[in-house]
């Protein structure tokens, strides 16, 4: 079995995702999307908007400034997105729809899902034909929505029935400007070549999306490959050995690693990786905690849930991601009102440099001050890199 180091693991992971490739130095546009999607195969989508909405962030990490307008439109009826639950819920190119099907025919209904068919036999046909007639439809535009339980996660019949029908592949969605879902039918928002394309057996389209999700990653475990797609992981192991087997994947032993990994054979080893980016949350390069630990060092919890008096680094903090290593993290947040990009705390890990972190930071944070609208930035004293960075700025 072919040995890697961590070193070769972290670069061919790094290159796989897109971060060998120099970002573009004139004008973004699809094209460049399209390079992006190809790498990294989605985007996930959150609600927290304390930053910016997490799924624009994989962009400006691997493209630098671009429009979000420009993203907006690639990603509604455009032809070529469509959103599902592919790591959680994401925003897909719309060739995997038919690697999704399985998924959409074998969901149970939930509780509340019950409870609705239960109380209102004809609601959720009712919904399909209101949005089949009117759409494209948010729950506010249904004629008979019903009334939210509760300020959050209390959700009115309307928004039941549109999340069972989404989730039923029955309807589809793509974002306003507001990020609230627009329904539609799906054949008003994914092409017919792929909307009719033949649909795979659930092995078939296992075998699809773990070979996606090993190029997506370069190099990694059974888990990691599975838990891209939100994999059944015994599943996903059983369908891996028969790939092994057929030669499309190699196994191959990564340093420090318990676990087989499995290397996809479109992997290249770059010399380098020459880069500066500030990382989502929800980026592929972090998003499994494990794996980032693994591969970096570098442990990494969000803390969004966790009560502040409780929280080690703050709300909502970036990886920074400098050459190959992650080598700071950061505590943004876009007040909108004044202007202003806060640096709430800032925190470099064992072995960096703060002077040479900080340097290679900066820019990236001004960059971002600009593309986010806002006029200048404010750093905190908060951190063991923020006297450094405080010192740029």
């Amino acid at each position: 079995m072919r040995q890697l180091s961590i070193s070769q693991a972290r670069r061919i992971a790094l290159g796989a995702q897109g971060f060998s490739t120099p970002r573009p130095s004139g004008r973004v546009d699809r094209r460049h999307f399209r390079r992006v999607i190809d790498h990294i195969g989605l985007l996930q989508l959150d609600s927290v908007n304390v930053l910016q909405r997490s799924h624009y962030l994989p962009m400006w990490s691997r493209l630098g400034p671009y429009s979000t307008t420009a993203l907006d439109q690639f990603t509604a009826r455009s032809g070529e997105m469509f959103e599902y639950w592919g790591h959680e819920a994401s925003l897909l190119p719309v060739g995997v729809h038919r690697l999704f099907r399985w998924r959409m025919e074998e969901l149970e209904p939930w509780r509340r899902v019950k409870d609705m068919i239960g109380g209102h036999p004809d609601y959720v046909p009712s919904v399909l034909a209101e949005i089949s007639e009117r759409g494209p439809l948010t729950v506010s535009d249904l004629s008979d929505p019903g009334s939210r339980t509760g300020p959050w996660w209390g959700h009115g019949k309307g928004k039941t029935a549109l999340d069972w029908l989404f989730a039923k592949g029955q309807i589809t969605a793509y974002r306003n400007g507001n990020f609230g879902r627009l329904y539609d039918l799906p054949e008003n928002v994914i092409g017919a070549e792929h909307l009719n394309s033949p649909t795979p057996t659930k092995q078939e389209a296992f075998r699809e999306l773990l070979l996606l999700s090993a190029r997506h990653h370069g190099v990694g475990t059974a888990t990691d490959l599975a838990d891209y797609y939100r994999l059944h992981k015994p599943t996903a192991r059983k369908v891996l050995a028969e790939i092994v087997a057929a030669g499309e994947l190699e196994e191959v032993a990564v340093e420090g690693w318990s676990h087989p990994a499995y290397l996809h054979p479109e992997a290249k080893l770059p010399r380098a990786i020459k880069t500066a980016a500030l990382l989502s949350p929800f980026d592929p390069v972090v998003w499994e905690r494990d794996r980032a630990e693994r591969l970096f060092g570098f442990r990494y919890r969000i803390e969004i849930y966790v009560p502040e008096p409780a929280r080690v680094y703050g709300y909502y903090v970036l990886p920074f991601l400098m050459n190959d290593a992650l080598a700071a993290r950061v505590d943004l947040k876009s007040d909108r009102k004044n202007g202003v990009l806060l640096v709430k705390g800032s925190f470099h890990e064992s072995g960096a440099d703060p002077a040479e972190v900080a340097a290679r930071l900066e820019p990236e944070l001004r960059g971002m001050c600009a593309w986010l609208g806002l006029g200048d930035i404010e750093v905190a004293a908060n951190g063991d890199l923020a006297p450094a960075l405080r010192s740029l700025t």
